[in-house]
């Protein structure tokens, strides 16, 4: 399978490839160097890091909706 890289350095994935990653708009994607090129998947939040702060999460806490934050103004260094 073949992707064209654009003048500004952009790529568009098949609709099946994004699918099987489970990537859609806003997702972000991991580029790991390996010895034979390039392994690309999903970057995901690792829950088990979280897992020290749960304890500091009060009860009945209302979950934290990603999407809803990302389509929120913020300070930019904050979207890193």
């Amino acid at each position: 399978m073949l992707v064209k890289v654009t003048s500004k350095r952009q790529v568009t994935f098949p609709e099946s490839v994004l699918n099987a990653l489970g990537a859609g708009p806003g997702s972000h994607l991991e580029l790991q160097p390996r010895s034979d090129g390039f392994l690309l998947r999903p970057h995901t939040i690792d829950h088990s890091k979280l897992a020290p702060v749960r304890k500091l999460i009060k009860p009945r806490h209302k979950p934290f909706d990603l999407n809803h934050f990302r389509n929120e103004i913020h300070e930019p260094s904050l979207r890193d």
